[in-house]
């Protein structure tokens, strides 16, 4: 079976997103509010100095620019940034970029942390800017609506700006679990194919080596065959192993192409040197490369494991067709026995089967035996 080369490609973790958002443009709304907090309230009458409104918004929008925080200091950071902005209004300091603070510092704590971990911190923050602008207008007569519209609209502000932020966050975490799951099943595949190529190779040397020592001495002939057998089927396991290790290192490797109901003959016969004799009845006909492929798989796991654990004479491989499927059954007459484990050979056909729309069964027969029952749609 085939599969695509792994590329190593590299993408953005929810951390690495957090940083890339605290690169340069949060200093840049740390400088606007520092520059615009000193110009509003230098063109206003104010009670309190203006070098302190400039450190209170400053100190508010300060988590923006620190390392991400977790846990409940990502709550503490958006309550403390509206304290000072409440601070910064209740002081009597006039309106300007401190309406950055608050919703920039909630967009970039939402963007590291689940909305549990920064909602109730952002409402707590908003509650007490809002309370700020009240004081400003009891303690220093500003005009209750705006104070009160200008509450509300932060509100909306902070609460969009998580949202947003939430947004981005939940779209990397589902990319970065879509691309972990796909680098899972192509390992899952490579390990499926190194299984399937080298396992069925050393069933057959292990069966062949044996033949060879069986008839050394009587036969030299038929020794002389199985070492050639041997050679030949290790040579053809190296290469798969060549292959995959080459594709898991990432390098390019040519892939021969995959095996389909054509390369079976080829593969009975194999097994049959192997001293395993093996009966075909009926002919599968032309299908498509898809179950082609999955058919050759499900012949060659089922005759490995008949050399390697079944301990049988003799095994069969039947066709049927159908009205628009393929029934492919592998028996034998060893030992047969429950299946405890399916492991990943009986694991791996059942994946592959599966996978193109087909059912399939493994068990013991009545009469003694073991049977692999595939029905393949073509």
């Amino acid at each position: 079976m085939t599969h695509p080369t792994v590329h190593r490609t590299t993408h953005p973790t929810v951390a690495e997103l957090t940083r890339a958002h605290r690169s340069w443009w949060p200093w840049a709304v740390l400088v606007i509010v520092l520059l615009g907090t000193a110009a509003s309230n230098g063109k206003n009458d104010v009670d309190h100095p203006v070098p302190l409104g400039v450190l209170l918004v400053v100190v508010a929008t300060l988590p923006a620019v620190l390392p991400p925080l977790s846990g409940r200091l990502a709550g503490v950071s958006l309550v403390g940034s509206g304290a000072l902005c409440g601070l910064y209004f209740a002081l009597g300091y006039a309106d300007g970029p401190v309406f950055l603070a608050l919703p920039v510092v909630t967009f970039l704590v939402a963007a590291a942390v689940p909305v549990a971990r920064w909602l109730p911190g952002a409402l707590v923050g908003v509650g007490l800017l809002a309370a700020g602008l009240w004081a400003r207008w009891e303690w220093h007569a500003d005009e209750p609506h705006k104070s009160l519209w200008q509450a509300i609209g932060m509100l909306g502000v902070v609460l969009a700006a998580g949202a947003v932020a939430t947004a981005t966050r939940n779209r990397f975490e589902a990319r970065a679990e879509r691309v972990e799951r796909a680098a899972t099943e192509e390992r899952l595949r490579m390990a499926q194919d190194l299984h399937d190529g080298v396992g069925h190779g050393l069933a057959v040397i292990a069966m062949q080596a044996g033949v060879a020592l069986h008839v050394l001495d009587r036969d030299p002939a038929a020794a002389r065959a199985s070492l050639e057998a041997i050679r030949s089927t290790s040579r053809e396991a190296l290469e798969v192993l060549r292959v995959e290790l080459a594709t898991i290192a990432g390098e390019s490797a040519p892939r021969r192409p995959a095996a389909g109901v054509e390369a079976i003959p080829a593969l009975v016969d194999r097994v049959r040197a192997a001293g395993l004799r093996v009966d075909v009845v009926g002919e599968p006909g032309e299908v498509d490369a898809p179950t082609g492929e999955v058919a050759y798989a499900v012949v060659q796991e089922s005759l490995t494991n008949v050399l390697r654990h079944a301990a049988a004479g003799a095994a069969t491989v039947a066709w049927e067709r159908g009205a628009g499927t393929l029934a492919l059954r592998v028996s034998d007459d060893g030992r047969g026995g429950a299946v405890q484990d399916e492991g990943m050979g009986i694991g791996g056909m059942r994946a592959r089967v599966t996978a193109i729309g087909g059912t399939f069964r493994a068990g013991p027969l009545e009469h003694g035996g073991f049977e692999v029952t595939a029905v393949l749609p073509v």
